[in-house]
């Protein structure tokens, strides 16, 4: 930003805040009149109009000038495939609403410093991909009304934050049953942590299936670790390291199955001859891996179409249609995944 547009943005800001102290609102209130909200009420809004005319405040996209309305898009990294996809989506459907996308991480900046940059930046929302929010945090949302959407979030929002996610549950039991009807009975997993709701909703899912295939769960065949590939690659380690090895593997996400695939590769142990790796995700590398991943499908460009299409409805002061919706995962079976010993009868 230069010099000249953070003044600029600063006297908005100012303008604007001190309107809201004369009317007796708070700066959301202001910047729902500015954006033409439709849920604060006629007097009230009459109030700010008159005002924001009387300084001469002129809507940017009124103005003619370059700069259109905008989202902001939070996530809690930018690095892995997950985040490339889910942006596409996010910035797709924002361009085809005439609206610009301002992405950025919780890395240096709070989720409650984004809350107030949506403020001060006059954006019409925020979305927030795979990120914890503090109970502070969700009051302020809930108080001052602002324009939120949660994708894939790590905790349980309150049931008036609207969220986007997968069918977590269904896909991990799809995965697992494949795994079964293959031939195998003794499945290991790389399941995320217990405090993801994705994760632990995956981790239900592998247990289920293992319970109506009449197999008990045995926990020492779990492991649990971040989405991440080296937590991956050790806990896989592990597991392929002991006696009575399973035979499958089912990891939560695609860089977990990355670390399995390695670590198999450093312990001799043939894919999928010997071990059959199973993931959740697909990922645009997934077909890329060695061998290609059998993986359960996230319709990662829908996540992010999703959730700017509920967050422009939000905008425009109407109620979610559901506190969540959950998009349907799909099976995709490549070469990763084998009936067991499938080497031995490959002898013969």
């Amino acid at each position: 930003m230069t010099g000249s547009a953070r003044s600029h943005r600063d006297a908005q800001y100012g303008l604007l805040t001190s309107i809201a102290n004369e009317v007796g609102v708070s700066l959301t209130t202001v910047s729902k009149v500015v954006h033409r909200r439709r849920d604060v009420s006629e007097a009230t809004r009459v109030r700010i109009e008159a005002l924001l005319t009387e300084h001469g405040y002129v809507r940017a996209w009124e103005s003619g000038a370059s700069r259109p309305r905008q989202i902001l898009a939070v996530f809690r990294d930018l690095a892995g495939p997950y985040t490339l996809e889910v942006v596409r989506g996010i910035v797709g459907a924002a361009a085809e609403a005439g609206v610009h996308t301002t992405v950025g991480t919780t890395g240096r900046r709070s989720i409650a410093q984004w809350l107030q940059e949506s403020v001060t930046l006059d954006a019409t929302g925020v979305v927030i991909v795979i990120s914890a929010l503090a109970e502070q945090d969700q009051r302020r949302i809930l108080e001052q009304r602002l324009p939120v959407v949660l994708v894939d979030p790590l905790n349980a929002p309150l049931p008036e934050i609207p969220s986007i996610g997968v069918t977590n549950w269904h896909g991990a039991t799809t995965a697992v049953q494949h795994l079964l009807d293959l031939g195998h009975r003794r499945i290991g997993m790389l399941a995320g942590r217990s405090h993801s709701l994705a994760g632990a909703a995956r981790l239900h899912g592998y247990r289920a299936a293992l319970a109506e295939a009449g197999i008990p769960y045995d926990p020492g065949l779990v492991r649990s670790t971040d989405f991440d590939y080296g937590e991956g690659l050790r806990a896989a380690r592990s597991l392929l390291d002991e006696s009575g090895r399973p035979t499958a593997l089912f990891a939560a996400s695609d860089v977990q199955a990355f670390g399995a695939l390695e670590a198999a590769r450093q312990l001799g142990i043939a894919v999928p001859s010997r071990l059959s790796v199973m993931s959740f995700d697909d990922t645009l590398v997934a077909a890329m891996a060695s061998p290609p991943l059998s993986a359960v499908r996230q319709p990662f460009q829908e996540l992010g179409q999703e959730a700017t299409r509920v967050l422009l409805h939000l905008a425009d002061g109407k109620p979610p249609v559901t506190s969540r919706k959950e998009l349907a995962t799909e099976l995709v079976v490549r070469m990763s995944t084998a009936p067991p010993g499938a080497e031995a009868r490959e002898r013969h």
